[in-house]
């Protein structure tokens, strides 16, 4: 795999967790409220939001769609800490909550690398449309999973799928902010 796609990966999160941590300064970490199924359903809202956009080639909220990918990062990052981090407290200090976000991206960036690397980086010749639909389908079967109570019969887990979705958005992002494709 080239490294550039780690550099990338790298400039994208570091734009991401500003964003988290300035929030987390901002609000605490109030989300600690929601359950995992609520947070799934906020990523799909920002998910939908895009597809609705490019499909009608405009938009009537000025809410850039970059924005849209980097609030589907931060809220999957959100949903596996709140899916792992075994504690009740609803507010949990801003440097844990980075400590947090840098020990799930470093988990993520590990999954693209060996993704990457099967693959031959095929994400490069894909459309950000197409992955956007990838978006939509793997938050649907996040959706029937937490239905299921969380179980499958052969299928990856939810957090798989949020990994998933980090991973095709930060690749929408190096194409919208660093390729400009």
């Amino acid at each position: 795999m080239e490294i550039s796609t780690i550099n990338n990966y790298k400039k994208v999160i570091n734009i991401c967790k500003g964003i988290y941590i300035k929030k987390s300064k901002d609000y605490g970490s109030s989300w600690r409220i929601l359950r995992t199924t609520s947070l799934t359903d906020q990523i799909f809202i920002k998910a939908q939001r895009i597809r609705s956009v490019q499909e009608k080639k405009k938009m009537k909220v000025e809410e850039k769609i970059e924005n849209e990918f980097i609030g589907i990062i931060n809220y999957c990052i959100i949903a596996i800490i709140q899916m792992e981090y075994e504690s009740d407290e609803i507010e949990i200090g801003v440097e844990k909550l980075e400590n947090l976000y840098d020990k799930y991206t470093h988990e993520i960036m590990e999954l693209l690398s060996n993704k990457n690397h099967d693959y031959d980086e095929a994400w490069k010749e894909m459309r950000i449309s197409s992955m956007t639909d990838i978006i939509l389908m793997k938050l649907y079967r996040t959706k029937q999973i937490e239905s299921n109570n969380g179980k499958t019969l052969i299928s990856e887990g939810i957090k798989a799928n949020y990994q998933d979705i980090v991973n095709y958005s930060i690749f929408c992002l190096i194409k919208l902010l660093i390729h400009k494709k």
